[in-house]
């Protein structure tokens, strides 16, 4: 059949490998298969997460790709036993906000109630929440207003011990407790995957959806992008266990059916309908990240100033300072022009507020000092952030803010290192923790660890991997050499070695764990927890949104840099 002759279909249901240790593709290889496959559009729906969002994002932007986002979060019904799996999707601006308000709030909640007695990282806080509990699910109506709610029930040994998944009794309950918080935005998701009972399952399905009038829709619970990462999702699952993939048992997928199929094959294996239904859902969700915009705090301009007037004020009054004696001419042409041009790109409140934190500092008598670009600046000069004198040198403004570049300022300041927990700690008092928050670091697999992960996982002796980590002159730039293999008494052609050599090579690269920027802060006028999530870092005291440098790059949002100076 050709493609124009098939049903469309809509992949609502995607994990990526911001899923640490579940999803084994990348939110750019699943939007770029999605739309080689002629898919009408993709939900990223990460494990209680928007780490993966703006990857995605530009990924569907550079390919044309309808994206939705969304998460899934697992519900715990300890009270009729069980639990199930729900899909959250934003229709708009408003539901995004509050989705990752929700996030939010389930991470922190989750860690309030989980065990302390190990460290975490930040992608390893509970995702898990319980229906009766009003922290994690609220009934106010306005906390869940333009979702739609996907129930996927739970199927199979690894979720629930009934031979035909979650009995059809518990189903229904759980489709009402949806209902009453998703009223007219409730699905009832089929996920079939070449299981022994799927034609079963999906009369099950059906039964329950027309005794609930509950429209079905059929979904994929995709974890990669191709049925070829098989092999590399199985390890991500031993590594998420702690055990050899041979010890994994039914905790692995039965079978490589959770990647994104084409389109002929899924109109073999659904009815007509429920792929119909996949696009009408996303016809349903117009928000997009492009939508975000980044307001800055307003705290930093008094109320009988502007941005601009209150900016021109300081520097000037710095410049006083600065040259007691007069202003030097070529000074006074540099900062109009550099003030002009700060203006031009509404950039005040960003001098504002690292001005704000510099004279904080010095009121306190902790040492700092600005570095980097912002020292060919003579405003930052001014304004007492850098200590080089535009007056004694030929600074280069263009390298720290160009019109053509398109590119926000960057302003680096080190803070002795014993204090600068109280820098950080005042920003968190002055903006409040739902504005302010630091950005995170993604730690990805370098050959040592991916070499350590994967060799445990597929079963090498500890010892062997251990050498095989630590020996620099076996690693060619990020390939393994196979001569070591023989060193070691292995056949390096056997299948067991290429295995490790080609999941190795896979992993490097992916992302490993969340932590924290060395200094980033980014901070908001309205709430950030409507932008992004933030979530509890390892370290008390401190939280992080789930987007790195790179990300808040990509969608213009500013950070302040409180670095360390260790001198």
């Amino acid at each position: 059949m050709a493609d124009a002759q098939l049903p469309g279909y809509a992949e609502l249901h995607a994990l990526s490998h911001f899923s640490f240790q579940r999803g084994a593709s990348s939110p750019a290889e699943l939007v770029e298969r999605a739309h080689d496959l002629g898919y009408q559009a993709l939900a990223i729906t990460d494990a209680c997460s928007m780490a993966g969002a703006v990857r995605a994002h530009q990924a569907a932007q550079a390919r044309g790709l309808h994206l939705l986002l969304g998460v899934e979060v697992r519900v715990a019904t300890p009270s009729i036993g069980g639990g199930f799996t729900l899909v959250l999707l934003a229709r708009n601006r408003g539901a995004y906000g509050r989705l990752c308000e929700r996030i939010t709030a389930w991470r922190s909640h989750g860690l309030q109630t989980a065990q302390r007695n190990t460290p975490h990282s930040l992608d390893e806080l509970p995702c898990h929440t319980d229906w009766h509990d009003p922290q994690d699910w609220p009934e106010s109506p306005l906390c869940w207003a333009d979702m739609l709610a996907l129930l996927v029930p739970w199927r199979h040994l690894n979720h629930c011990t009934h031979p035909l998944g979650t009995p059809p009794e518990q189903t229904s309950a759980h489709l009402e407790w949806v209902r009453t918080r998703f009223p007219g935005r409730t699905w009832l998701a089929v996920e079939l995957q070449d299981h022994w009972d799927d034609a079963t399952w999906l009369q099950q399905m059906q039964g329950l959806g027309r005794s609930q009038g509950v429209p079905l829709v059929a979904a994929g619970n995709v974890h990669m992008h191709v049925r070829s990462r098989k092999p590399l999702q199985d390890v991500m699952t031993a590594i998420r266990l702690g055990r050899p993939v041979q010890e994994c048992g039914f905790a692995l997928q039965a079978n490589a059916q959770c990647h994104l199929r084409a389109r002929s094959r899924l109109a073999q294996i659904y009815p007509a309908a429920l792929l119909e239904e996949s696009v009408r859902v996303a016809q349903l969700c117009s928000f997009s990240l492009a939508e975000l915009r980044y307001e800055y705090p307003q705290e930093v301009v008094p109320a009988h100033h502007t941005a601009s007037s209150y900016l021109a004020e300081q520097v000037w009054a710095g410049a006083h300072r600065r040259y007691p004696r007069g202003i030097p001419e070529g000074v006074i042409q540099q900062l109009n022009k550099e003030l002009a041009l700060i203006a031009e790109l509404a950039y005040e409140k960003y001098f504002l507020t690292v001005y704000d934190i510099v004279v904080y500092a010095r009121s306190q008598n902790i040492l700092c000092q600005g570095r980097g670009s912002a020292a060919n600046s003579a405003v930052c000069y001014c304004l007492g952030i850098t200590e080089v004198d535009p007056a004694r040198g030929n600074n280069l403004f263009e390298r720290f803010i160009s019109r053509e570049r398109h590119e926000p300022p960057d302003i680096d300041v080190d803070f002795e290192h014993q204090r600068r927990e109280d820098v950080i700690q005042y920003l968190y008092q002055k903006f409040g923790r739902h504005r302010a928050a630091l950005a995170a670091a993604v730690n990805t697999y370098h050959p040592r660890s991916a070499i350590r992960d994967v060799g445990k996982a597929l079963g090498f002796a500890p010892e062997v991997i251990d050498t095989l980590a630590k020996n620099h002159q076996w690693w060619d730039g990020e390939q393994l050499q196979t001569t070591c293999f023989e060193q070691l008494g292995l056949a390096p052609h056997s299948r067991q070695v290429q295995l490790l050599l080609d999941l190795t090579q896979q992993l490097i690269g992916f992302p490993r764990h969340l932590s924290q920027h060395s200094g980033g802060f980014v901070l908001t006028g309205d709430a950030l927890t409507q932008t992004v999530p933030v979530i509890p870092a390892a370290m008390a005291g401190r939280t992080t949104i789930e987007w790195d440098k790179d990300d808040i790059d990509a969608l213009g949002l500013l950070k302040v840099d409180v670095l360390a100076l260790g001198m």
